[in-house]
């Protein structure tokens, strides 16, 4: 067998690398080099000849970035333990873009180079495809059909073998009643992991160079999560989850307290099967790992309807559940150029009986005495060119959207926010991604709320348009942490974060500054505004559910939040230092929009402007913390003008932040 090499002189970002192994024979004898389009990663698969192991190696010019690691298979009806040969080797090189109206870029590029090899053993048929891209390098496994098998049980690990001790980004311990994928992160050694870790996983390899290990196309299996590994002196585990033999939540957080099964096989389906990509991402900085997070969606298959009905926006929740609520809240959102009213739960009795029942109106009488008429509130808000979003927990879905989505669909409700959701097992996630297609046929748009993380479904179906699987704004989360998150759960793709503004809550986090701020740093197509605050004219509620309602006010900096979009054409990260200070520019159209969020520390930052096009003129406002303004927010605005020469230094006090609308003239 020949060795295969491919090199395209394409510059864009990257480093990759990412072993499998197998256990393998003699016969694989012959290197097989495959280099990303910009010809500086080198993925290599054999090169250690004299192993009893399959492996794969990835250089970044002369580093190894991570050594050569182990893919694990196991199943009771297939034997992968046998020596492997060589049957066939297929090679491509893909130069390609694709569109988007609701990511964080309208053009995405999708450039690679791919090695298909189909392997034979005594006892099994296993095909590896490996892509490397400028911005990663992801590996999927196939098992065709075989032995007149109809199906077949598997289990699967990979060890990742590195260098040396590099510090991780570690969500926390995955056990009952504790939110991984909403958790805290912290910063550890990765020998220090421990069972449960989520994905992406951020690696700090040095100050030039950054990984993360995620996942892409998890339709249909259960979900990867990473532990210390024992295969090497510095490695890390994957391996997937179990099954929840009984289905339990805690009430108020929503953490599962049921035991996960950890032994036995993990996944049970019909062959042939195709794996979920297991994905390497790489940058020189963390700003350019969550530039390039398009990779995740890229290998996904493109959109599979007609989604020209899929609207993203600004939503307002509705907490009351009264018809006099639902009006009030369409006349704020209709009058602040936002899109969507979402009522929350209640609205069909106790969301924690599995006997309620989202075909009916029937209000739970701690959250509201009514009257709440879902028609005329669906009615009035189509007169103003509004849409209606409701929260369903899954205790009325599972196994009840048929029933569910056509009463939706004739009330006029335009999307759904599930919530409470079972994530992790196979079943689990079948189950998830079925729904979602379901809505689709329906024309729902869909929030997944709760620990669901995205491996990039919403390419195929857009409809898909947010998610939670982030702690926050609801976990009164400081600045710090959501400058963690800006750069471990954001390159996953959209998350939901709730912001606040005039809640309590906004000092303990940060500044009212910060908030405008989070609309453009954390990306979500369905951004949620004003999370515990109600429209003017809306019934007041101050039950303890909902926790410090404030009416929305008339303050001028609430000009930001009409103005801001959810979906963009261009993404620019200007300042990444992870924990401590961010600052994101996003364009749509002529209208660039910026962020920045501060840590602990007052600093001074210096903006460059040169992101704007040259000749021309630009005015901007900014909106700043300032403790003068006689204002409940205390929010500066200053006007000032612009070029792609300017720069521009702002101190930025502990904890505060900034956002600004800059206007091509």
């Amino acid at each position: 067998m020949k060795a295969l090499t491919y090199i395209m002189n394409k510059s864009v970002l990257v480093s990759l690398i990412v072993l499998i192994t197998m256990y393998s024979c003699s016969q694989l004898s012959n290197k097989i080099i495959v280099n990303s389009p910009d010809g500086k990663k080198e993925l290599t698969l054999f090169n250690e000849s004299e192993s009893s192991l399959l492996n794969f190696s990835i250089k970044y010019d002369d580093l190894d970035l991570l050594l050569p690691s182990t893919l694990e298979l196991s199943s009771n009806n297939i034997d992968f333990t046998k020596k492997w040969s060589v049957l066939n080797v297929e090679n491509a090189s893909v130069t390609n873009t694709w569109t988007s109206n609701f990511s964080e870029l309208s053009t995405i590029p999708d450039n690679y180079n791919e090695v298909k090899v189909y392997l034979k053993s005594d006892t099994a048929l296993l095909n590896i495809i490996c892509r490397v891209y400028n911005e990663g390098v992801a590996i999927s496994y196939e098992i065709p059909e075989q032995n007149n098998l109809d199906k077949i049980s598997l289990s699967e690990k990979i060890n990742y073998n590195f260098l040396e001790d590099y510090s991780v980004w570690s969500t926390p311990k995955r056990e009952r009643r504790v939110l991984t994928a909403q958790g805290e992160y912290r910063k550890i050694p990765m020998t220090e992991l421990q069972e449960g870790c989520e994905r992406p996983l951020v690696i700090e390899v040095s100050d030039s160079v950054k990984m993360a290990l995620a996942e892409a196309r998890l339709v249909d299996y259960a979900r990867l999560s990473y532990n210390k590994g024992t295969s090497s002196n510095y490695s890390i585990l994957s391996s997937l989850d179990g099954r929840m033999e009984e289905v339990k939540h805690d009430l108020v957080t929503g953490a599962a307290i049921s035991e996960r099964k950890k032994d036995g096989f993990k996944i049970h389906q019909k062959l042939p099967i195709s794996s979920p990509w297991r994905v390497v991402m790489i940058g020189d900085s963390h700003a350019e790992l969550l530039e390039n997070n398009y990779i995740i969606q890229n290998l996904n298959p493109p959109s599979a309807f007609d989604d020209s009905w899929v609207e993203p926006g600004k939503v307002l929740r509705e907490t009351t559940l009264t018809t006099q609520g639902g009006f009030a809240a369409i006349d704020f959102v209709a009058s602040h150029n936002m899109q969507y009213v979402h009522f929350d739960a209640g609205w069909y009795g106790n969301e924690m009986d599995n006997a309620s029942d989202a075909t009916t109106v029937t209000l739970d009488p701690k959250r509201s005495k009514g009257p709440f008429e879902i028609e005329a509130i669906c009615k009035y808000a189509k007169e103003k060119g509004v849409k209606v979003m409701l929260y369903i927990n899954r205790r009325a879905l599972e196994g009840k959207v048929d029933e569910v989505f056509p009463v939706l669909k004739k009330w006029g409700v335009s999307g759904v926010k599930y919530g409470f959701v079972r994530v992790g097992d196979q079943d689990a996630t079948t189950w998830m991604h079925e729904a979602v297609k379901k809505a689709a046929k329906y024309n729902l748009v869909i929030n997944i709320h709760d620990e669901y993380r995205p491996t990039g479904f919403s390419r195929t179906y857009p409809n898909l348009l947010t998610q939670e699987g982030i702690r926050g704004d609801e976990e009164t989360v400081p600045n710090e942490h959501t400058l963690i998150t800006m750069f471990t759960r954001m390159l996953a793709g959209a998350a939901d974060n709730t912001v606040c503004y005039y809640n309590k809550r906004v000092d303990k986090m940060g500044s009212h500054a910060s908030q405008l701020a989070k609309t453009v740093c954390l990306f979500s197509p369905i951004q949620f505004l004003y999370w515990y605050d109600k429209a003017p004219t809306a019934p007041v509620k101050n039950d303890g559910l909902w926790g410090d309602t404030k009416t929305i006010g008339n303050e001028p900096e609430l000009e930001f939040f009409n103005n801001v979009p959810t979906t963009w054409n261009e993404t620019k990260v200007l300042e990444a230092q992870i924990g401590k200070i961010g600052v994101i520019a996003r364009r749509k159209g002529n209208e660039w929009f910026v962020g920045g969020i501060n840590g602990t520390t007052e600093r001074e930052v210096e903006l460059d402007f040169s992101f704007l096009e040259s000749d021309a003129k630009y005015k901007a406002k900014l909106y700043t913390d300032d403790d003068t303004v006689n204002t409940r927010t205390k929010v500066k605005i200053e006007e000032i003008e612009l070029a792609n020469t300017s720069k521009l230094n702002l101190k930025i006090k502990s904890n505060n932040g900034f956002a600004m609308q800059i206007t091509k003239l």
